[in-house]
């Protein structure tokens, strides 16, 4: 069964095989506020570790979305184009961004697992 990870940046990674599925985590949803649009990658663009793939608008700001790992992206959730709020109501499951083909599977030892993020949220207030 594949693991959640996440970054400092509040986006998570579900991976299975060498195909990453990410987006952004009910906290991060949470301080946007209702979303408003989404504006997601081309499938085959290469995206880096750390690097904007992805930008989010909700009612009080525009956020950069940046890649948890680096590889190809290989589909994008279209749903977010016609309802963004899809973040808003479901940031775990319906509302994922990106499906990724990892690059290098090494880079996900650098991000934290449920527990370690959890705790860094906690930290933030």
């Amino acid at each position: 069964m594949s693991k959640e990870r996440y970054t400092e940046e509040h986006e998570w990674i579900r991976v299975d095989g060498d195909v990453g599925t990410m987006g952004i985590t009910v906290y991060a949803q949470e301080q946007l506020g209702d979303v408003v649009y989404v504006e997601l990658p081309e499938v085959g663009r290469k995206v880096e570790k750390g690097k904007e793939m992805a930008v989010v608008e909700s009612v009080k700001a525009a956020s950069e979305i940046y890649a948890p790992v680096s590889g190809e992206v290989v589909e994008v959730n279209e749903a977010l184009t016609a309802d963004p709020a899809t973040v808003n109501r479901d940031a775990a499951g319906d509302g994922w961004f990106v499906k990724i083909r990892l690059s290098n599977t090494g880079e996900l030892d650098g991000l934290m697992d449920e527990a370690a993020y959890k705790s860094y949220v906690e930290g933030l207030h």
